[in-house]
This record gives C-alpha cells, sequence and structure tokens, in this order.
C-alpha cells in the first residue's frame, strides 16, 4: 500500500465500505467507525479524510446509485460486485464533495478496483466514472467542498 495517507484513507475506507455493505449499515454510525478504525489500526494521519470520504459516501448513497446505474450499461446496481459497487460509490462522492483534482480521484479508483476486484474491475470503474464525469452529472450539489485536509471551501 502507499505511503501517502490520503491513498491510505481512501483504502481503509473502502473497507470499511464493503464491511458496511456486508453488514447492511447504510448510514454513517461514529460507534461503528470508531470500532473499525481501532481493530485496523487506522493511521491517524489518515483518520479524518477517510471518516469524511466514509460519511459522504453513505449520505450521498441514495442519490447517486441510480446516477451509477445509469451509466453501468444494463447492469442493476445488485449485479455488480460489492467492490465494485463500493469503488465507484466512493469516487462519485469525493466528486462531489471534495477538492480533488479529477485525475487523482479517477486514477485511484481503478487501481483500488484491480487491488480489490477482478482482472475486469479497473476497466470497468473507469468506463462508469469516465461515462458519469463526461456528461456532467458528476458535479456536486454546488454547496461545500473539502480539501483532502478536511477543511470546507465555499464554491
Amino acid at each position: 500500500m502507499s505511503e501517502n495517507r490520503n491513498t491510505v484513507a481512501r483504502d481503509f475506507a473502502l473497507q470499511f465500505l464493503y464491511q458496511c455493505e456486508a453488514e447492511k449499515v447504510y448510514y454513517f454510525s461514529p460507534s461503528h467507525f470508531e470500532t473499525f478504525s481501532s481493530n485496523f489500526n487506522v493511521p491517524t494521519n489518515s483518520m479524518t479524510m477517510m471518516r469524511d470520504l466514509v460519511r459522504a459516501t453513505l449520505d450521498k448513497r441514495n442519490d447517486n446509485d441510480p446516477l451509477i446505474e445509469a451509466f453501468t450499461k444494463n447492469w442493476k446496481l445488485t449485479r455488480l460486485s460489492v467492490t465494485d459497487r463500493a469503488v465507484l460509490r466512493m469516487a462519485l462522492a469525493e466528486l462531489q464533495v471534495f477538492d480533488t483534482p479529477v485525475k487523482v480521484i479517477l486514477n485511484e479508483a481503478v487501481e483500488l478496483a484491480k487491488r480489490y476486484g477482478n482482472e475486469q474491475s479497473g476497466a470497468f470503474v473507469n468506463g462508469v466514472l469516465d461515462g458519469i464525469i463526461k456528461s456532467g452529472k458528476a458535479g456536486g450539489d454546488g454547496n461545500e467542498r473539502q480539501s483532502v485536509s478536511g477543511e470546507s471551501k465555499k464554491q
């Protein structure tokens, strides 16, 4: 795993979201988060981004799932692997909420999909996210975005 704290945060966020899916926890639970972070020794310098990314992903899940499904070319979201679904949700939430360059989000999402998914996951995630971004539908809600340090910025 890379030593970059944001890459580490995304990696642990994906693992946490996978666990949430397995346990059918579709909202941010501070106690669930703290237990996970403690059990898996999440580095302190990655904790804030991980928390913010997980919270954004879960908060935007109901709005973003139909958007993701619209770009999966005849695939229902339930047919996707849990890992691919979590990577897509997380990347889309980061595009909408954080002030991270699009290229970084795409690269990180593809690498996570390759690492945790199957041999087609990287290309699949890249294609879906690329389609959403090119459509102009990936934008946030126009309110606040966060820098990777967790500081809010007005748009």
